[in-house]
């Protein structure tokens, strides 16, 4: 019987990786199709399956060789190929998002898809290594159930530690291709225990030397040139540099662009014009403060100090690095303005701050986060505003689908007496909420006392400004399927297109 020590190691190191793997797979698919429950869920289930698979076959494989070499050798297989998930994922999930961007099938069969075919395959090996385990350290048939007890409680406290070992450390300071690399690598020094031929050996260096190999960009750009990119806690995100001086901060690899730098202008010609006069329809003369949630590299924020340079500004980004890089190189400053690194919600709680707007622009494509979009943060919002203040919302949604629109629309509603609606861009609308009334009539009214660069913004604006949309259920922080009504959205897009 093998030295049942060594068999502990090996179930240990293959609980770390197995969770481990599960935590980065999680964050390498979330630049792609978010983070949301949808796509936890698919890898959550993902690995369930592959774990019973796993378990079935290596039962199977332990009664034809019940050697502790013939587990390395398993240990050594799934090593091989969770060493390959970060190799094959920036190709593979590029190909599968463009795919899918071109019948917008949605982001749960991409992140179905993309999970199996990335993390199934390691997964499933290592499963095999728990009943193999098992039948190795059983040496008598009334100790069965004490050995079994005790292996499994060594490999989910591997498990266990695979998770925090990912989560707070591997991912902050590898990043998330090498932690797949490391849990590889350890994986590999496990094998080595009962492959002693020097083969064995090249393994766990091979491993090394990937780990030290540097990870480049993962979606490269035909339009520009890639001047930063970063993977920061939350996001992959890059900046793209064009031939007349244009900046874009790009995330979702590339799918999504969340602000824009232009030499000698602060106009974008694009949605982010839209809340420099929005709060016009409702006042008359220029916000004394707002809080702008989700600001990502400072566009919206940087053209209020410019055109309102006496509005107070409290810049709300989750993700700092992105309000670093928004000082670096889109020229991020404004006269009165303080930024948070701070998720909006709690941030907007905590704050004793009033305001007479708050810019609500907070996705992390497709989605805005659930608890942004409920009956009990537009209470909270009203709370935090001044009398006659205004809440507006940026909606992002698929071209020709107003679902989730009438969603905030109604929620929004059921907090504040008035809300209007303006369809900005194809695939953003602008939502304003007030107790006060919000018209085309006061906007056209204020327009002449607006910066020059601003009126035909406004008139544009006062133009299209109109009444809410009629028919959206009410969410709340019980209940909110943000993502399966964005999703249900997309399939419904891509099925009328192919009438």
């Amino acid at each position: 019987m093998q030295d049942r020590r060594s068999v502990a190691l090996v179930a240990a190191v293959v609980g770390a990786a197995t969770l481990g793997a599960e935590i980065a797979a999680a964050r390498l698919l979330a630049p792609w199709f978010g983070a949301s429950t949808i796509v936890w869920a698919n890898t959550i289930a993902t690995v369930l399956v592959a774990l019973s698979g796993g378990y079935y076959l290596g039962g199977r494989l332990a009664d034809r060789d019940p050697t502790f070499a013939g587990l390395c050798k398993l240990v050594l297989l799934g090593a091989g190929l969770m060493a390959a998930v970060p190799f094959v994922a920036g190709p593979f999930l590029r190909v599968s998002v463009d795919a899918l961007d071109s019948v917008e099938a949605g982001a749960f069969v991409g992140s179905l898809l993309a999970v199996l075919i990335l993390i199934a395959a390691p997964v499933l090996v290592l499963g095999c290594v728990s009943p193999y385990a098992v039948r190795l350290s059983v040496g008598a048939l009334d100790e069965a159930g004490r050995v079994a007890g005790r292996l499994y409680a060594i490999s989910t406290l591997g498990s266990l530690a695979g998770v925090f070992l990912s989560a707070l450390v591997l991912i902050p300071f590898v990043g998330t291709r090498r932690t797949f690399l490391v849990f590889a690598l350890a994986l590999g020094l496990a094998a080595i225990l009962g492959l002693r031929q020097r083969v064995a050996l090249l393994a766990p260096a091979l491993v090394a030397l990937l780990i030290a190999l540097p990870t480049g960009t993962v979606k490269a750009t035909t339009d520009g040139r890639v001047i930063w990119e970063a993977e920061t806690e939350y996001q992959y995100a890059r900046v793209v540099e064009f031939d007349d001086g244009e900046r874009q901060l790009e995330l979702n690899e590339g799918q999504a662009v969340h602000s824009v730098f232009r030499p000698g202008t602060y106009l974008t010609g694009n949605y982010w014009d839209e809340p420099l006069v929005l709060p016009f329809a409702g006042r008359a003369t220029p916000p004394r403060s707002i809080a702008i949630l989700g600001s990502a590299a400072g566009t919206v924020a940087r053209a209020y100090g410019h055109y309102f340079p006496a509005t107070r500004i409290d810049a709300v980004e989750i993700d700092g690095e992105l309000t670093e890089v928004g000082e670096r190189l889109f020229d991020f400053r404004a006269p009165h303005l303080e930024t948070h690194a701070a998720d909006a919600r709690p941030w907007l709680r905590a704050t004793d701050r009033r305001f007479d707007v708050i810019y609500v622009d907070a996705y992390r494509q497709p989605y805005i986060p659930f608890y942004l979009a409920t009956k009990e943060f537009f209470r909270l919002a009203r709370e935090r505003l001044n009398p006659g203040g205004m809440v507006i919302v940026n909606v992002g949604h698929p071209e020709d689908s107003n679902k989730l629109e009438k969603v905030l629309t109604a929620t929004m509603g059921s907090v504040f007496g008035h809300v209007a609606r303006d369809p900005a861009q194809d695939v953003n609308t602008q939502l304003i909420a007030s107790e006060n009334p919000v018209t085309p009539e006061i906007l056209r009214a204020s327009i002449p006392a607006l910066p020059a660069e601003l009126r035909a913004t406004a008139g544009d604006t006062a133009a299209r400004l109109a009444g809410p949309l009629r028919g959206g259920r009410v969410y709340t922080d019980d209940v909110a399927p943000v993502e399966w009504l964005i999703d249900a959205s997309i399939v419904q897009v891509a099925a009328d297109g192919e009438r």
